[in-house]
């Protein structure tokens, strides 16, 4: 008896810890999206590096992170979440340690791809441990994940600025290395291992220890094919011989994929997840809700300080409402979504998201923060809103499936994000000038993430 006392004693701060790895993990590995971007101009200046090199340490870590995201949450089911998760975090961190301490550009560009493959383990497996813990456990655990992602997208600017201008810019790296030891130590603390992770029981109980070499080969090929033609579209021209030859070999991609899935015994998606509707519906949310926020991020801050004429720390400084409100309210969320059902939680919070949109659309040279604080908290407490996808995706599958399932669900956020940014620029560009594009891409990212919030509705119980 005493021994059950202890573990139901135990069992809160587990929790508790859980939480923390999946806030943690999520924000870490999506902060290094955005926090290089402001401090690329002193690694230039220090490392001496050209145009085409730069490009590579800002991008090189999305291409390996959305490159082998599917591949890495497979790799979760296979060997365990609790292995893999560890894997994951230990890459990541050691790749961010040579980041920090490189002495040319050479070496940073690698330590960026290192760096993304770290994060393409580390981001499904930290979803994975999740699948197993009961309902409002894992809807928690998933809106914590999904806030800590919504903040870090919005701080990583910030954060990258300030390093940069009071520290130096190593320490845009250097700082996941404690970060990094801090979370491998809660993993050990709050998620099964051995004979215990759930993701290795579930795995050899369905008969998942066979790894699909030819769909690993594939989506890795697809993927990284896609995000190279994404990042590299909007700034050397769709037609540019790189881009084109991209976006043929994520077409070939694609259909091998689709081939490979359909031959072989275990395979690494099982296209039928896509016929539930739960799973399929709460992805193209995301998507949707991808396409625009992203948007939104990436061409606000240039349209402050273009044309509303604020300063680079003024303009960051914009998004932390955003971030701060993502925060407070998602503990709220799960007692609206018991009171009103996911798909309504989500609907509303899209319909938050798409009118705080259409609202920073309508500014104009001239206007302050009275103009943009509304937009900019409408986003923030739709977006809090919307964190019941990510508990709706892995509940419609089976917890043997449960890494592959959040590797598609990271997946989904980080083409999206990727996407909506290239879409926004097309019409920026189309708009010859740039406040007309900027508002003209913003009312047609709402139309999208509206779009998500129609198919919530439908499609999430």
């Amino acid at each position: 008896m005493s021994l059950t006392v202890t573990g139901a004693r135990r069992r809160p701060a587990r929790v508790w810890a859980l939480y923390l790895v999946t806030g943690l993990a999520g924000f870490m590995t999506t902060l290094d999206n955005t926090v290089v971007t402001v401090a690329v101009p002193s690694i230039q200046r220090d490392l001496g590096a050209g145009l085409a090199a730069l490009e590579w340490v800002a991008t090189g870590y999305i291409l390996t992170f959305a490159g082998l995201m599917l591949a890495g949450g497979r790799l979760a089911d296979v060997h365990g979440h609790r292995r893999v998760l560890l894997a994951g975090l230990a890459a990541f961190t050691v790749a961010s340690l040579g980041a920090g301490l490189s002495g040319s550009v050479g070496v940073l560009v690698a330590a960026r791809l290192a760096q993304g493959a770290g994060a393409a383990l580390t981001l499904p497996a930290t979803l994975a441990v999740l699948a197993g813990r009961e309902e409002r456990q894992r809807s928690m655990g998933v809106a914590v994940w999904m806030a800590s992602g919504a903040a870090a997208l919005a701080l990583g600017p910030v954060a990258g600025g300030y390093l940069s201008e009071h520290a130096h810019w190593s320490w845009v790296f250097l700082a996941n290395v404690p970060l990094g030891v801090v979370i491998m130590a809660l993993v050990a603390v709050a998620v099964p291992g051995g004979a215990g992770d759930p993701g290795r029981l579930r795995g050899r109980a369905a008969g998942g220890r066979e790894l699909d070499v030819a769909g690993v080969v594939a989506s890795v090929v697809f993927l990284a094919a896609g995000t190279f033609a994404l990042i590299h579209g909007g700034a050397h021209g769709w037609a540019s011989p790189a881009v084109v030859v991209a976006v043929l070999v994520c077409a070939s991609g694609v259909a091998a994929f689709v081939v490979a899935e359909r031959r072989a015994r275990e395979p690494m998606v099982e296209l039928g997840l896509f016929r539930v509707r739960s799973f399929a519906g709460g992805v193209a949310a995301q998507v949707l809700w991808g396409l625009g926020v992203n948007g939104v991020f990436f061409y606000t801050a240039i349209f402050l300080q273009g044309v509303l004429g604020f300063t680079p720390t003024d303009a960051g400084m914009a998004f932390v409402p955003l971030a701060l409100l993502v925060v407070i309210v998602t503990p709220v969320v799960p007692l609206v979504e018991r009171r009103i059902g996911a798909g309504r939680t989500v609907a509303a919070g899209l319909v938050l998201v798409a009118g705080g949109m259409a609202l920073a659309g309508t500014l104009e040279a001239g206007d302050g923060w009275g103009r943009l604080l509304p937009a900019v908290c409408a986003i923030g407490v739709g977006s809090a809103l919307t964190m019941p996808l990510g508990s709706a995706v892995l509940g419609a599958v089976p917890e043997a499936r449960a890494g592959v399932a959040g590797g598609i669900f990271s997946v989904s956020r980080e083409i999206s994000g990727l996407f909506g940014i290239a879409a926004v620029g097309v019409i920026v560009h189309a708009a010859g000038d740039f406040a007309t594009g900027y508002a003209v891409g913003l009312l047609v990212a709402a139309g999208l993430v509206l779009a998500g919030a129609l198919i919530s509705l439908v499609s999430l119980p």
